[in-house]
């Protein structure tokens, strides 16, 4: 069974980095684009990064200059740098191939406050 599972999660203070990363057992990570995403309070789920098997990369307007997503593909691990975060950025964070086709992990809660 295919399982997502998020970590790195915490309380940080505005203008602080975090650093969230998720685990995969299965075999369809190593063959879809992965993404984060995130579900900010009272807001839908949305897509905020994601990751191209090229490596390109696309970015929520919010995070750009900000995220930076990134795998190991031999360790199916998946992982996204967040730096210089804000307030805006509190939310559950969820990993997940794009679009989304694996049961959803717990996420990891990401709090941004002084």
């Amino acid at each position: 069974q295919e399982q997502l599972v998020e970590s790195g999660g915490g309380w940080m203070q505005p203008g602080g980095s975090l650093r969230l990363s998720c685990a995969h057992s299965g075999t369809i990570f190593s063959i879809s684009p992965m993404g984060w995403y995130r579900s900010a309070p009272g807001k839908e789920r949305e897509l905020v990064a994601t990751l191209f098997n090229s490596g390109k990369t696309n970015y929520k307007d919010f995070v750009k200059g900000r995220f930076t997503i990134s795998r190991d593909y031999t360790k199916n691990m998946v992982f996204l740098q967040m730096n210089s975060v804000q307030p805006d950025v509190t939310a559950v964070f969820y990993c997940n191939t794009v679009p989304p086709e694996l049961q959803w992990g717990n996420g990891t809660l990401v709090t941004i406050s002084s």
